[in-house]
């Protein structure tokens, strides 16, 4: 990001080479700005723009697809910045319909073994690190960088820790791994260089089922923590690719 944009007066509306437009809401992420984020469009996708093909919502913005050669950006950057006022969007009502889950986790151990890691780098007790995992309710900040893949925040302050300065070659499915106050759950085994703290057997993704992707920006995570004996009973028997999780809709 240039020093211009670091700077520059939020929301923040800018063209995305001619594939669309995108909508800023902070200039690093923050829970304001993701919730302006998932809010604005929302409430732009019930709009139903005819010039929209598609939306997405990433950690603090709003993109929407549209075929800047068809159609001209002036007018429709003036229709956004018209919708944008008016409201307070960092503090704008998340969209109706979302899930609170409650998927149980292993953490520590064999199954997720860089636990002792992180909580020594967060300079925590493994029993303080497993509070803040289990007693913090996170938001569905965003899916991406794999089909179906939630980013988790936020956790408590001291869960502000560091990528790793390598790369872990391999962590399972439905592992959670942790980093800037964030968690991933990972739908698939694949490398990374965040550390490996918490295993489930809730698959975010799956081809085969009528909604593939199981969790949308705003959705809501708990985390109960279950034996690995636990974990591995509820593996040989899931079906749902849940991994015992439930939810209940969110008023």
């Amino acid at each position: 990001m240039t020093k211009a944009a670091d700077t520059a007066t939020l929301p923040l509306i800018r063209t995305v080479g001619l594939a669309g437009v995108l909508v800023t809401f902070g200039h690093a992420m923050s829970d304001p700005a993701n919730r302006g984020a998932i809010a604005f469009r929302a409430h732009v996708d019930a709009l139903k723009w005819p010039e929209i093909s598609e939306s997405m919502s990433s950690l603090v913005s709003a993109f929407f697809r549209i075929d800047l050669v068809k159609h001209d950006p002036a007018p429709l950057i003036q229709r956004l910045e018209q919708t944008l006022d008016g409201t307070d969007w960092l503090q704008a009502p998340l969209p109706q319909g979302r899930k609170r889950w409650t998927v149980p986790a292993v953490f520590g151990g064999d199954r997720a073994p860089q636990l002792q890691e992180a909580a020594d780098v967060a300079g925590m007790s493994v029993e303080d690190a497993l509070h803040g995992l289990t007693q913090t309710t996170v938001r569905v900040l965003t899916v991406g960088f794999a089909p179906g893949q939630p980013y988790l925040g936020t956790l408590p302050e001291n869960w502000n820790i560091p990528r790793l300065t390598g790369v872990t070659p391999n962590v399972p499915a439905c592992s959670l791994v942790a980093a800037i106050r964030q968690l991933c759950l990972f739908p698939y085994a694949t490398p990374t260089g965040w550390r490996h703290v918490g295993q489930t057997a809730f698959h975010p993704f799956q081809l085969h089922r009528d909604t593939p992707f199981a969790l949308t920006p705003g959705d809501e995570m708990r985390f109960v923590q279950i034996s690995d004996t636990e974990l591995r009973d509820i593996e040989a028997f899931n079906e749902t690719g849940l991994g015992g999780a439930t939810w209940d809709a969110i008023p």
